[in-house]
């Protein structure tokens, strides 16, 4: 359902799912757009709709096609072509989405940078030849969007960084305690748990991102602006004692 003079494209993900991509970008404006039109399809589901997942810039629908593709009107075609009408009218009235005042609260999250907290600091450092404290306030004078969560529950996509910071992945995921703050490419991230990973680990939160007994368990959501600010260690240890 690919269209050559429309701003987005229409594929599906095997039998069960299909996607609206807009372009692969980070961007803001796609993405509040995207949230727009998640948030459009929950005030309009359908029988068997079991799932919206919104990325950067796209938005999948999950479905269960034998539910779904029962007897309703407006399925004589399929249920490919049904959800796909579906997400196209969604696009088009969702075309104005909400100013980025709207965005809501700031959530600011401490970081306790470098030592055993960060230890991908110093030689981060060297590469970009300058000291950790311009580092450090390169990453905490930026506001940040959460773009998605994924890869581990709750963990934030956040962009974009200085492109001072920009940098490449690890070539091996390493462990990485949760709680870590990391940058990879042009974005900065928090693991919610311990997990390998392969991103620049340059400091961690005590800041509880994921919790099982929380409601809702995660602490972000896509849409909201973060920004760090540095703490000591022995403040660390204060807000998160180990």
């Amino acid at each position: 359902m690919t269209t050559l003079d429309k701003p987005f494209s229409i594929y599906s993900l095997g039998d069960s799912a299909i996607t609206l991509d807009m372009g692969h970008l980070i961007d803001q404006q796609l993405n509040r757009k995207a949230l727009a039109i998640s948030a459009w399809i929950q005030e309009h589901p359908f029988p068997g709709m079991l799932d919206i997942i919104v990325a950067y810039s796209s938005v999948t629908i999950f479905y269960d096609p034998v539910v779904t593709g029962g007897k309703q009107p407006g399925l004589e075609d399929g249920v490919y072509k049904y959800v796909g009408r579906l997400l196209e009218e969604a696009w088009k009235v969702t075309d104005d989405p909400e100013p980025l005042s709207s965005t809501g609260e700031l959530i600011r999250i401490p970081v306790c940078y470098g030592g055993l907290y960060g230890p991908d600091l110093e030689e981060l450092s060297k590469v970009k030849k300058m000291p950790h404290e311009d580092v450090i306030q390169l990453h905490c004078s930026t506001i940040y969007r959460v773009y998605m969560l994924g890869f581990l529950p709750g963990f934030p996509y956040l962009g974009k960084i200085d492109p001072r910071l920009e940098t490449g992945r690890k070539q091996r995921p390493v462990p990485v305690t949760a709680g870590g703050v990391g940058i990879a490419g042009n974005q900065t991230g928090v693991y919610p748990v311990n997990s390998p990973g392969g991103w620049q680990i340059i400091g961690r939160t005590p800041m509880r991102l994921f919790d099982p007994a929380m409601t809702p368990p995660v602490k972000l959501s896509i849409g909201q602006l973060v920004q760090f600010y540095p703490i000591s260690p022995e403040e660390f240890r204060a807000l998160c004692p180990e």
